[in-house]
């Protein structure tokens, strides 16, 4: 593994908890991985309209200037997600969704053609497989519960893209006194020592 795509969407940065534990799991990596971050705090990207999803459907060789602006957005994204051998994604949970500038970042991820196709038998994903990490940060108890509507959505979306192969490491309960948030703290970081070493066996 040399290229990781790190995807911070903590609206608090890199003092989001989400981040502290990207932070903690990349500085256990080897010393000649190449990380490539996206804080989307910093780098933030306006929600899809229609006339970003005309110009992804105009020929590249028709595309007016402005279309070739609107494209680069998506189309940058893609090859950084291509190029990347794996990928490491930080995700507070907001009012039991994903954070809306992370969603805007799916959105130009999944396109027909490239990243996924529909055929008679359903979905294909068509990218190569990679491993996803995903950290999930909660202020309340959600894994494994209803209210967890994270966890499926993740799943799906990268599965759709051709991503099967995913790690959660949850930490849970952060707003829910000291000694809930050092717990969770602390497990989290045992299951990214497990990970970490499962990487460089």
């Amino acid at each position: 593994m040399k290229n990781v795509l790190v995807i911070e969407s903590s609206i608090s940065g890199k003092n989001g908890q989400s981040s502290q534990l990207i932070a903690e799991f990349t500085k256990n990596l080897a010393p000649d991985v190449r990380l490539d971050r996206i804080d989307l705090q910093q780098q933030p990207l306006p929600h899809l309209d229609m006339p970003e999803i005309a110009a992804w459907m105009t020929p590249v060789e028709d595309r007016t200037p402005e279309q070739q602006a609107l494209a680069s957005h998506s189309d940058q994204l893609i090859e950084r997600v291509k190029q990347a051998d794996a990928i490491v994604l930080g995700v507070p949970m907001y009012n039991f969704g994903v954070p809306s500038q992370l969603k805007a970042l799916f959105d130009r991820i999944a396109r027909a053609g490239l990243t996924f196709k529909y055929t008679e038998n359903g979905s294909v994903g068509l990218l190569d497989n990679k491993p996803v990490f995903i950290f999930a940060t909660r202020g309340g108890f959600y894994q494994g519960t209803n209210a967890d509507n994270q966890t499926p959505y993740l799943e799906q979306f990268f599965k759709f893209i051709g991503l099967t192969e995913q790690y959660f490491i949850y930490a849970e309960g952060l707003n829910m006194g000291e000694e809930s948030a050092e717990k969770a703290f602390t497990a989290a970081k045992n299951r990214i020592d497990e990970l970490t070493k499962k990487l460089a066996a």
